[in-house]
């Protein structure tokens, strides 16, 4: 009976063990997980959970139930720490050495580290854990800086604000998101958080953290301290690769597969999710996406290319990702950070706004979109560039989408 190892228990490695079922798979499956929960959903640890109104069974991915149900093993709580391509056995914390047949790596990211010392205070959010303890840090009083204003930043930003905490975020670049979305939309992103009161120093960064919970000094490099309860790292996140350090595996910025997220050299082994950093044959580079889409279209290509070896499909995504902050809902498909030019569609400035920028690349094609309220006009313009549309033919096709709201 053949086996299948997946390590990672978030969201890529949990559709990964199911899409296997789907597609018929009948051997072993056992899915590998550090921490002891039962696999969560982590999007809403900024959002619903941190603000108090989901708790960790809402967060739910897989019980224990359908696990059963679909004939996966579940080995929680126990790391992977260790890699023997030749031999095919993942070493487990517990000493223990779990032997494969195929084995898929999911083992995601983990929290930047705050480079900032202090005696307390200072909160990262990638976990349950770093959740359960941030959510307590916000039941109590005193202000909040978030150090970085990314996805997480901005979302604990707005979460922290609608629960009635005095709010700075502090980032080096000029706006929120701005390596996603380029400086002038994340303009955009950063002017909502100021009308809804939430003090933004954006172009400064951030030189020393010092003191305690409840009596934080945050020294920003043009001099100014900013006094704090409670701090949030915001500043990225490093692929779990270190439990393959002596392994043989290429490593370079995540685990380095192939167009088919087959480890390089290794075809009986696949990358899936925030880990892996694959040879995507439509932008014609190696990327590595930490996003839940793509961590759940890549589960189940990954899941294809394991059933049916003999016929592997590339993945080749048109990258899509999503932010709620306040009533803004974001969404944005291909790579705007990429793009030449953009042209906006609706108005930002009405309420509820409803918004779109629509980018074009050097060769003329509609390469990305970012919509706000918009998710009608999101579908289509993906559509449109997974397609490969050239831009004005693309602006044609959605401004059939876009005249009835310009209108109104």
């Amino acid at each position: 009976m053949s086996t299948v190892v997946i390590v990672g228990a978030s969201v890529g490695g949990v559709r990964t063990a199911q899409a296997l079922r789907a597609q018929g798979h009948d051997g072993r499956i056992v899915l590998v997980g550090a921490e002891p929960h039962l696999p969560y959903d982590k999007p809403p640890l900024s959002k619903q959970f941190l603000a108090g109104a989901w708790e960790h069974d809402r967060l739910a991915l897989l019980t224990e139930e359908e696990a059963a149900a679909d004939r996966i093993e579940l080995r929680l709580g126990v790391a992977a720490t260790g890699l023997d391509p030749v031999a095919r056995t993942v070493k487990l914390a517990d000493g223990t050495n779990l032997g494969y047949d195929t084995l898929v790596i999911a083992s995601g990211a983990t929290a930047r580290p705050s480079p900032w010392a202090a005696e307390s205070g200072v909160h990262v959010l990638r976990t349950f854990t770093d959740g359960t303890g941030l959510r307590a840090a916000l039941a109590e009083p005193g202000p909040l800086v978030v150090v970085g204003g990314g996805f997480i930043g901005a979302e604990v930003a707005a979460t922290a604000h609608a629960a009635g905490r005095a709010v700075t975020v502090v980032d080096p670049l000029p706006a929120p998101i701005a390596r996603v979305l380029g400086d002038e939309v994340g303009r955009l992103v950063g002017d909502v958080h100021r009308r809804h009161g939430v003090e933004t120093r954006f172009g400064t960064g951030v030189k020393a953290v010092s003191g305690r919970v409840g009596a934080l000094e945050i020294t920003l490099t043009d001099g100014t301290v900013l006094p704090a309860g409670t701090v949030v790292v915001g500043i990225g996140a490093v692929p779990a690769v270190e439990w393959l350090a002596d392994s043989g595996l290429e490593l370079d910025n995540g685990l380095v597969c192939d167009e088919f997220c087959r480890a390089a050299g290794h075809p009986e082994i696949f990358g899936v999710g925030d880990v892996a950093r694959w040879f995507h044959a439509g932008h014609g580079e190696h990327v590595r996406v930490e996003h839940w889409t793509n961590a759940v279209e890549q589960a189940a290509c990954v899941a294809h290319n394991v059933v049916h070896p003999e016929e592997p499909v590339q993945y080749r995504p048109t990258e899509y990702a999503w932010s709620d902050q306040y009533d803004w809902k974001i969404q944005i498909a291909g790579r705007p950070n990429r793009a030449t030019g953009f042209e906006l569609a609706g108005d930002p400035a009405v309420d509820p706004p409803r918004f779109a920028a629509l980018y074009r690349d050097e060769t003329g094609r509609l390469s990305a979109a970012v919509t706000v309220n918009w998710p009608k006009l999101l579908v289509a313009a993906r559509r449109l560039i997974t397609a490969g549309t050239p831009y004005e033919e693309g602006l044609s096709v959605l401004d059939k989408l876009i005249a009835p709201v310009s209108a109104a």
